[in-house]
């Protein structure tokens, strides 16, 4: 039922994140340190790029990264 297209899209960004983006790497590193399954680990990225995505627009502004200032 759902859209594969969109799905597999969200997926490579999510990869994308890990590799490339310290804070979903450091995210995805503890979470398997705990014990969890890498794909349960992907899907809660996967919903975090989702969450941020929805955000920006619906508040119309662009994304703001706090972690790079940090």
């Amino acid at each position: 039922m759902a859209n594969k297209e969109l799905k597999k899209h969200l997926h490579l960004c999510a990869l994308s994140a890990i590799k490339y983006y310290s804070e979903f790497k450091q995210y995805y590193e503890r979470k398997k340190k705990e014990g969890k399954h890498s794909m349960s680990i992907i899907n809660a990225i996967r919903n975090k790029l989702v969450l941020r995505i929805a955000a920006v627009v619906n508040n119309q502004k662009p994304y703001v990264d706090h972690t790079a200032t940090a």
